[in-house]
C-alpha cells in the first residue's frame, strides 16, 4: 500500500497551531505519510512550504469581510488550484468557516474522489444552525470539540467525531518562575498579563481598550508589572499602534514563552478566544473583552447569536458570568481596570476567580485523549491508510 497524502489547509494562527499538532500526531502514526498544506509560522516549522500567504485570510466581522471578499474568493481558487495539483487521498480544512467552505466547494466540484475532513467546525449551537446542512453537503467527516455539536448534523448523515477542546489536550504548563526571571520580575510584584488578540481587527478595535486599562493598573501601583504579549502574527502592527508601551510595560512576543508567561501572571486582561481556555488551563484569573464592527454586532445580537455570553467558559455553565465579559460598549478601560482593581487588591477574590475557571473547565472537558491524537486517527482512516 502506498503512504497516504494529506493536505492540510490553516488560514489564522489558532489554526496554524493545531494543524501542527495533528501533523505531529499523524507523523508519529505514519512516518511514511506526505503532507503538504497551506499554512502559517507553526506548519512552517514542520518544513511544509505554504503556496500563498495566510495574512489576509484572518479578518472577523460582516464589513470586513465584505472588503475581504474578492481577496477571500481569489485565494481559495488559488488553494484549489494547490490542492489539485498535488492529488491528495484526504484534504483537511481546519476552523475558518468560510475561506474553507469555499476551498471545499471547489476540490468537490473538480475533485469529488478526494476525501474533505472539516477540523472545527461552525458554532450551529450557538449560532446559525443551518450551517449545519451546509457542512454537510460539502464535506465527508467534521472533527468537533464538543458533544453538543454532533445532533445538529445527526439530521444531514455527516459522519461526526468529538475530539474534545484542543487548548484543553495541550497538557503544556508554563514555567512562571522562569518566566519572571528571564524577564527581570520580581517573585513578589503582582504581574498583570495582556493578550490584545491575534487578528488585525482586534489591535484595532480591542487592544486600545486593555492596554489603556493596564496603564490605569500600573498607575495604580507602579510596582506592578504589566506584560504585553501579543500573538506573533500582530507583533509588528501592535507595536506600530503602541509605540511606548514598553515604556511602562514588558513586551513579550515569543511565541515559546506564551504559557510560561500565563503561569506567571496574577490576572490577564484577554481579548476574547483561544487564548481564554487557555489561561484556564494555567490556573490565570482573567477578564475578557471583545469589539466588533457594529453591522456585524447589530446582526449577531438581532439574528444570529443565541447566547448571552461569547467565552466559552461562561457558556459551557450555563450561559452564566463565570468570566467578567466587557462587550462593545461596556469595553471601557475604566470599566475592565476597576473590576481588575477589586481582585488585584483582595488576595481571597483572585482564589475564588480561580476556582471557579476550573469548575468551568471542568465543563469543558470530554475525555482522557488529546484531541490530535483522536484526529490524526480519523485522518487516516478517512485518507484510506
Amino acid at each position: 500500500m502506498t503512504a497516504p497524502r494529506l493536505y492540510f489547509v490553516a488560514a489564522e494562527a489558532s489554526g496554524d497551531l493545531l494543524a501542527r499538532e495533528v501533523i505531529e500526531a499523524v507523523k508519529a502514526r505514519q512516518a511514511d505519510v506526505h503532507i503538504s498544506g497551506i499554512g502559517g509560522a507553526e506548519m512552517a516549522s514542520l518544513g511544509i512550504v505554504s503556496p500563498l500567504d495566510i495574512a489576509p485570510l484572518s479578518v472577523l466581522g460582516l464589513l470586513e469581510g465584505l472588503k475581504a471578499y474578492g481577496t477571500v474568493v481569489k485565494l481559495a481558487d488559488v488553494a484549489a488550484d494547490a490542492i489539485i495539483a498535488d492529488a491528495p487521498d484526504a484534504v483537511i480544512l481546519v476552523d475558518s468557516w468560510g475561506f474553507m467552505l469555499r476551498v471545499a466547494q471547489r476540490v468537490r466540484a473538480r475533485a469529488p474522489h478526494i476525501k474533505l475532513v472539516k477540523l472545527i467546525g461552525p458554532q450551529v449551537w450557538a449560532t446559525r444552525p443551518g450551517r449545519a446542512k451546509t457542512l454537510a453537503e460539502t464535506v465527508d467527516h467534521l472533527l468537533c470539540m464538543h458533544e453538543i455539536e454532533a445532533p445538529f448534523y445527526e439530521p444531514f448523515g455527516l459522519k461526526t467525531t468529538v475530539i474534545g477542546n484542543p487548548a484543553l489536550s495541550r497538557h503544556q504548563w508554563g514555567n512562571g518562575e522562569a518566566f519572571r526571571a528571564t524577564h527581570g520580575i520580581p517573585a513578589s510584584a503582582q504581574v498583570v498579563l495582556v493578550l490584545p488578540g491575534s487578528r488585525a481587527s482586534e489591535i484595532k478595535r480591542v487592544a486600545p481598550a486593555l492596554v489603556e486599562a493596564a496603564r490605569i493598573i500600573k498607575d495604580s501601583d507602579p510596582e506592578r508589572t504589566i506584560v504585553m504579549a501579543p500573538a506573533a502574527s500582530v507583533a509588528a502592527q501592535f507595536a506600530e499602534s503602541f509605540p511606548d508601551v514598553t515604556e511602562w510595560a514588558t513586551l513579550s512576543t515569543n511565541p515559546a514563552e506564551r504559557y510560561d508567561a500565563m503561569a506567571a501572571a496574577d490576572l490577564a486582561l484577554a481579548c476574547s478566544g483561544t487564548v481564554t481556555s487557555e489561561l484556564a488551563m494555567q490556573g490565570t484569573p482573567m477578564i475578557v473583552a471583545y469589539k466588533t464592527g457594529w453591522v456585524t454586532w447589530s446582526l449577531a445580537r438581532g439574528l444570529l447569536y443565541k447566547k448571552r455570553h461569547i467565552t466559552l467558559l461562561n457558556i459551557v455553565s450555563d450561559d452564566q458570568e463565570i468570566v467578567p465579559e466587557f462587550v462593545q460598549t461596556q469595553q471601557k478601560p475604566e470599566l475592565i481596570a476597576a473590576r481588575a482593581l477589586q481582585w488585584l487588591t483582595d488576595p481571597e477574590a483572585l482564589a475564588d476567580q480561580r476556582a471557579e475557571q476550573q469548575i468551568a473547565l471542568s465543563r469543558m472537558k470530554e475525555g482522557d485523549r488529546d484531541a490530535a491524537e483522536i484526529a490524526a486517527e480519523v485522518i487516516l482512516e478517512e485518507a484510506g491508510a
